[in-house]
C-alpha cells in the first residue's frame, strides 16, 4: 500500500510532514529541491541537529531529515526499535515522496539505520556516509552495558541524559561548546524513557553489517574523530578497507559529535561527497 501523508505544515519557511507508520506518527522535514540527501540523527538526538547542515545543503539538494521513532516529535512504535524497523520508516518516507535514489548521511545510531536500509534497499542507495558510526555489532560487554543503561534510564532518564551527552565530546570541546551541549541536553530531555529504552534495545540487538560493507555497490564516506571513544579510529579504519569505494575523513581534536565539533569541515565534506555522487 502506498503510504500517505497525514499532515503538512510550514514553520520558519520549512516544510514539515507527518506520516503514519504502524499506527504511530513519524515526523520529518523537507527542504530544497533537486537530488536527494537524507540526514539521519543519532541516539538522543532529533532532526534539529541538522538545522545548519540542511539549510546549507538545501541550496543544491532536496534534503530530508527525519525524527527517528521515539525521538524528536516521532512516536515510540514498540518496546524495541530495531535498526531494520527504523530503516522501514525511512523507506516509507522515501516512497511517499517518490524518491528512488538518495545519498544517506547517518550519525551514530543513524549510521546503523543507514546500513540496515542499504542492506534491504541497495538499489535506492546512491552512497552513504557513516558519520561516527560503523558496521560492527555490540560486543558482549557492550550488550551488558546497554542493559545496565536501560535500568538506569527506567529509574531516572533525565539524570542519564545530563551525564551522557557531554561525554560524547572531546574534553577540550566541552567548554567551547557549552551552549550547544546544553541545547542538546534540553532537546534530549523531551525524549521519553520508553523511546530511549527502545533505541538502546535495538542497538544492543543489532546484527553485524560487515557483509553489507563488503558487498556495497555504492561509495561510503567514513567520518571519525580521533578522540571518539564510541567509534575508535582503529575500528573505523579496519572497516574502511572493506567497501569497493571508501573515503575517510579523520578529525583531530574531535570526539563523537563532529557535526558540532568540526561543523565547517564536516559540512563541506558531506556537500562535496554528495555533489560528486549525485551530479
Amino acid at each position: 500500500m502506498q503510504p500517505s501523508c497525514t499532515g503538512i505544515f510550514i514553520h520558519n519557511k520549512m516544510k514539515y510532514q507527518t506520516i503514519q507508520f504502524q499506527g504511530k506518527t513519524i515526523h520529518f522535514r523537507i527542504q530544497g529541491e533537486g537530488e536527494t540527501i537524507v540526514l539521519l540523527h543519532g541516539f538522543l538526538e532529533s532532526l534539529a541537529i541538522w538545522d545548519t547542515f540542511s539549510k546549507e545543503l538545501a541550496r543544491d539538494f532536496r534534503v530530508i531529515s527525519i525524527d527517528l521513532p521515539g525521538h524528536g516529535q516521532s512516536d515510540t512504535i514498540d518496546a524495541i526499535h530495531s535498526m531494520e524497523l527504523m530503516s522501514e520508516v525511512l523507506h516509507e518516507v522515501l516512497v511517499l515522496n517518490s524518491i528512488d535514489r538518495c545519498v544517506i548521511i547517518g550519525h551514530s545510531m543513524g549510521g546503523y539505520v543507514t546500513l540496515a536500509f542499504t542492506a534491504r534497499y541497495p538499489e535506492m542507495t546512491a552512497a552513504i556516509s557513516l558519520f561516527h558510526s560503523g558496521a560492527l555489532p555490540d560486543t558482549d560487554e557492550a550488550k551488558t552495558n546497554r542493559d545496565r543503561t536501560i535500568d538506569i534510564v527506567k529509574n531516572n532518564h533525565h539524570h542519564f541524559i545530563s551525564q551522557f551527552i557531554p561525554e560524547l565530546f572531546a574534553p577540550d570541546n566541552r567548554e567551547r561548546l557549552t551552549i550547544e551541549i546544553a541545547q542538546l541536553q534540553e532537546n534530549a530531555s523531551k525524549t521519553t524513557s520508553e523511546g530511549i529504552v527502545a533505541a538502546l534495545s535495538g542497538m544492543r540487538d543489532r546484527s553485524s553489517n560487515l557483509h553489507t560493507l563488503l558487498t556495497l555497490p555504492c561509495p561510503v564516506l567514513f567520518i571519525g574523530g580521533k578522540q571518539d571513544q564510541r567509534i575508535p579510529v582503529d575500528k573505523l579504519l579496519s572497516q574502511a578497507i572493506l567497501p569497493r569505494h571508501a573515503e575517510v575523513l579523520l578529525l583531530d581534536g574531535c570526539g563523537h559529535m563532529g557535526y558540532l565539533e568540526a561543523e565547517e569541515t564536516t559540512l563541506k565534506a558531506i556537500k562535496h561527497f554528495a555533489e560528486r555522487i549525485l551530479y
